[in-house]
C-alpha cells in the first residue's frame, strides 16, 4: 500500500465497500492523538507504509504495525490497546499481549576513568588484549593522558592507533608521466609518434608531473624521562610506516641514534614492538639530542622531508650544540615538528635549556600526550591542517 495524494489500496477487510482504507487508518491515528498518543503525521505515514508490505486483513498485522510506528513510548501502550479495541471492534480484536522477556547482556569495557581493570571474560576469557569500548568511553580515552591510563585503557588506545590512517601530504614529483590532455607538450614522445607514422603529422603528446607522498623522518625519544610515552609514540610511528613504507624513516634517540624503520614494517603491531625492543640498545637511558641531530644531518634522510622530533627536551648535552644543529636541520628540512607530551598540560611552560634552544627553529610545537593529540599530528602530516608560518628566531610557547 502506498499513500500518494491521499489514495491507496488495502486488501481484505479494509478493502470492502465503505470508507477508503487510507481514511480508515488515518482516522485511527486521529483517534490515538485525541487519546494522548503521539501519533503525528510522520508516524502515520510510517504506519501506512508498513501496512503496504503486510496483509491488512489480518488483525495482528494492523495491531503490531500501529503499535511499532504510532506509539512513542511505554506510556502509550495502554491507551493504544483501548483505542484499537474500540476503533476496530467490528473487524477484529486486538491480539493478546505477551509479556516481554527482559534480557540482560553484560560486556566488559575499558574503564572510562581508570577505575580498575575489566572483569574476566568468563567462558571466552582465553583472549588477551583490550576489551571493546563503547563510543562514549572511546571519546573519554581520546583526551586522557597516556601516562595516567590503566593497562586496559592503554591497550585500547594502542588498538585505535593501529587503525589510524597515516596519510601523507602530497608533493610534486620531479618525474613526468603521460597525460591524455593538459600539461606541457612531451617533445620526445611526439617526435617518436611522428617517426612511427613516416613523418606524417601526429597527435601532440603531453605530460604532467605526478604527486608523491611527502617524506617523514621521525625521531622518538626513548630515554628515562619519556618512558611513559615511548611505547605509544612508537606505535604511532608504526602506523605511519604501515601507511607509507617508502616515505617514512623512524629513528630512536637516547644516547645514540638508531634506525628502526625495518622493525616497524611488520604488519602486526605487537611483533613490531618486539623487534624495536631488540633493536634499541639505549632504552630508558639519558638524552643527547644535540649529538643525535648532528648524526642525523650526516644522512640524506632529512633533506626536503618533514622531521618530527618526539621528545620532552630534557637534554644532558650542551644546549648550544642542540640549538646549532636544530638551526642546520631547519634549513634542510621542509618542516620541523616538535612533539612534546607535556605540552598537553595547560600549566606547561618550555623552561628547560634543551627545549628553549630548539624552539626558535621549530615550525610546529604540538602536544603528544593523548590519542586526540596523535590524531591532530596525523592530520598535520597529511596536510589537513594549514601550514603555520613561524618566524625564525622566535619561539611559540
Amino acid at each position: 500500500m502506498t499513500d500518494r495524494g491521499g489514495s491507496g489500496h488495502l486488501p481484505g477487510l479494509l478493502a470492502s465497500p465503505g470508507p477508503e482504507p487510507v481514511a480508515v487508518l488515518t482516522g485511527f491515528a486521529r483517534t490515538l492523538r485525541a487519546a494522548g498518543v503521539a501519533a503525528d503525521h510522520h508516524r502515520t505515514q510510517s504506519f501506512l507504509a508498513a501496512l503496504g508490505h503486510l496483509d491488512a486483513a489480518d488483525g495482528r498485522n494492523v495491531y503490531w504495525a500501529g503499535r511499532l510506528t504510532l506509539c512513542a513510548g511505554p506510556d502509550d501502550l495502554p491507551r493504544y490497546d483501548r483505542c484499537f479495541a474500540a476503533y476496530f471492534s467490528a473487524a477484529f480484536r486486538a491480539p493478546r499481549r505477551v509479556r516481554a522477556t527482559v534480557l540482560s547482556v553484560t560486556r566488559p569495557v575499558a574503564a572510562p576513568y581508570g577505575g580498575g581493570e575489566p572483569e574476566p571474560a568468563g567462558e571466552q576469557g582465553g583472549e588477551q588484549g583490550a576489551p571493546p569500548a563503547t563510543a562514549s568511553e572511546i571519546e573519554v580515552l581520546r583526551h586522557r593522558d597516556v601516562a595516567r591510563m590503566s593497562e586496559a585503557e592503554r591497550r585500547e588506545v594502542h588498538r585505535l592507533l593501529a587503525l589510524l590512517r597515516g596519510r601523507r601530504q602530497p608533493r610534486r614529483s620531479r618525474r613526468y608521466r603521460p597525460a591524455p590532455h593538459g600539461g606541457a607538450t612531451d617533445a620526445r614522445r611526439t617526435v617518436r609518434e611522428i617517426l612511427r607514422h613516416g613523418g606524417e603529422p601526429a597527435r601532440l603528446r603531453r605530460r604532467v608531473r605526478g604527486d608523491r607522498p611527502r617524506r617523514v623522518v621521525m625521531l622518538v625519544d626513548v630515554s628515562g624521562s619519556m618512558a611513559a610515552y615511548a611505547d605509544t609514540l612508537l606505535r604511532f610511528a608504526h602506523a605511519l610506516v604501515r601507511a607509507e613504507p617508502g616515505a617514512t624513516e623512524v629513528f630512536s634517540v637516547g644516547t645514540r641514534l638508531t634506525r628502526i624503520t625495518a622493525a616497524l614494517r611488520h604488519r602486526d603491531p605487537g611483533l613490531a614492538m618486539d623487534e624495536c625492543s631488540a633493536a634499541i640498545p639505549d632504552w630508558s637511558g639519558g638524552t643527547r639530542l644535540g649529538e643525535e641531530v648532528r648524526a642525523l644531518l650526516r644522512l640524506p634522510d632529512p633533506r626536503g622531508a618533514i622531521v618530527v622530533v618526539a621528545s620532552d627536551g630534557w637534554e644532558r648535552g650542551p644546549a648550544d650544540l642542540l640549538g646549532a644543529q636544530m638551526a642546520r636541520l631547519s634549513r634542510l628540512a621542509r618542516r620541523v615538528v616538535w612533539v612534546n607530551p607535556h605540552k598537553g598540560d595547560p600549566a606547561y611552560r618550555p623552561l628547560t635549556a634543551g627545549i628553549r634552544a630548539a624552539l626558535p627553529y621549530v615550525t610546529d610545537f604540538v602536544a603528544g600526550h593523548s590519542l586526540a593529540a596523535y590524531e591532530d599530528l596525523a592530520a598535520l602530516l597529511a596536510g589537513d591542517r594549514p601550514v603555520r608560518a613561524v618566524r625564525r628566531g622566535g619561539a611559540d610557547a
